[in-house]
């Protein structure tokens, strides 16, 4: 049942005061069990984080995939610059002369922007040289490893509607809380009601309001891929023609063992433009995985580029003062 549950947890999170009650009634079991269960996964750290999970740009963020190109003897240094920006979620080392991946936000009231955010974090570090990959085009976010063996290879990807909301205090202060890790316990939500003297009612009604909206992509755990066997994870790039690009986008987003898919643009020294996240218990798997899509890709070329290191995978946490604080320190 553990890999049930872990499934279920993934992909819809119920937005309920008892969720696991919900799970465990689903799935015929008791809710101490599924508590049980879910308390030793996370003890394990094979559950990364379980929060609510919010689209950057929706917030007013500016955000972009970022590569550069550093010295081996630099990067222990270079790491630790780049980290100490806020707006840094994912930071990894890769198996190409751009060696350090990383992405970065930096808050609607920033004062440098995100260029100059780049250029500083560039000379600080001693790239030799490094490119900026905005989104051009979003065709697929969703991290849900398949941990029961039962998924398709194909799936329908859904296409997010956005409506325009105006974000309220109540609202900023449900994304700040809500988009921290919850316990495992009966009830997950109540120190959040209880901090913002608000009953469950307000609360998951906001939340769906914010989903609804295109703000909240979704409320799920994120498994850690290597705890949970899948050892294997290649950010694919695709030379892919541009005026083709949706057509060809969508059909690598089908793949279920795709997680992240996007358009980014090209340059002279980086002909990649389609980005996929391709997700597999092997490296054999992971190539094979690649191989097939690659059957049905209209692309020039195409490379996997795996990490060979992880230096930072968090969440950022949104409208909190360390964005400015750390300009004030470094933007100088």
């Amino acid at each position: 049942m553990k890999d049930e549950i872990l499934s279920r947890i993934q992909k819809k999170f119920p937005l309920v005061a008892r969720p696991f009650k919900v799970i465990a009634d689903e799935l015929d079991m008791s809710e101490d069990e599924v508590l049980e269960i879910l308390q030793e996964q996370k003890k394990s750290n094979i559950i990364r984080q379980t929060s609510a999970i919010f689209d950057t740009k929706r917030l007013g963020y500016i955000s972009s995939l970022v590569a550069f190109k550093i010295p081996p003897q630099k990067i222990s240094d270079a790491v630790k610059i780049i980290n100490s920006h806020p707006g840094i979620s994912h930071n990894y080392e890769r198996n190409h002369d751009f060696n350090i991946w990383f992405t970065v936000a930096v808050s609607p009231t920033s004062k440098l922007g995100l260029e100059k955010t780049v250029g500083f974090l560039a000379e600080a570090t001693g790239a030799e040289d490094y490119i900026t990959l905005p989104t051009l085009k979003l065709f697929k976010i969703n991290v849900k490893l398949d941990t029961t063996g039962k998924d398709q290879k194909k799936e329908e990807v859904k296409r997010v509607t956005h409506t325009d909301i105006e974000l309220t205090p109540l609202h900023h202060a449900i994304i700040r809380y809500a988009q921290n890790d919850i316990e495992m316990v009966r009830e997950p939500f109540k120190n959040i009601v209880d901090t913002l003297n608000i009953d469950y009612n307000t609360f998951f009604d906001v939340l769906n309001e914010l989903q609804g909206a295109g703000v909240m992509r979704r409320f799920a755990s994120i498994l850690n891929h290597r705890k949970a066997g899948f050892g294997a994870n290649a950010m694919v790039v695709w030379d892919v023609d541009e005026a083709n690009g949706e057509e060809i986008g969508e059909k690598a987003a089908a793949f279920s063992a795709v997680s992240h898919c996007y358009l980014r643009p090209k340059y002279e020294n980086w002909q990649y433009n389609l980005f996929t996240m391709v997700h597999g218990k092997s490296t054999e798997e992971t190539n094979a995985i690649i191989e097939e899509m690659a059957l049905e890709i209209d692309s020039k070329s195409h490379m996997p580029l795996y990490s060979s290191r992880e230096f930072k995978k968090v969440r950022i946490e949104y409208f909190t003062p360390e964005f400015e604080a750390w300009e004030e320190q470094y933007g100088n």
